[in-house]
């Protein structure tokens, strides 16, 4: 089972990297979320990025280090989950942040399947 663990590992660090890249792209807040980078907001959204560049990296951890994966799935979980619930709550906008929606929700898929993997069975 860990080659396939380690791909959804992989999809799940790939899912993260658009929304990492605003920190070094601040260009991409436009482009992805509809926001000037230098309003506010804009500056929240590139805050987001350097987060999201957090998870990216726990992904990744997770793909090498199995000792890594409870708490990198917690991690994504609540990245992906918690945005689908926000998301859900304020009605399903269209725009920009249906998009997110739809990759978060396919995420779900890769999500599952190392969630299970990190806890479904007894460590050490």
């Amino acid at each position: 089972m860990e080659p396939p663990v380690k791909v959804a590992w992989a999809l799940l660090a790939l899912v993260h990297l658009s929304p990492a890249a605003v920190l070094l792209r601040p260009g991409l807040v436009r482009a992805l979320y509809g926001v000037d980078a230098n309003g506010s907001l804009g500056v929240l959204v590139t805050h987001r990025g350097a987060l999201f560049l957090g998870v990216l990296a726990a992904c990744l951890l997770a793909v090498f280090d199995p000792g890594a994966r409870r708490a990198a799935s917690l991690v994504v979980l609540i990245s992906v989950v918690g945005f689908l619930a926000v998301y859900v709550r304020a009605g399903l906008p269209a725009g920009p942040l249906r998009t997110v929606a739809l990759v978060d929700a396919v995420a779900l898929v890769p999500l599952a399947l190392v969630v299970l993997a990190a806890w479904g069975r007894p460590t050490g």
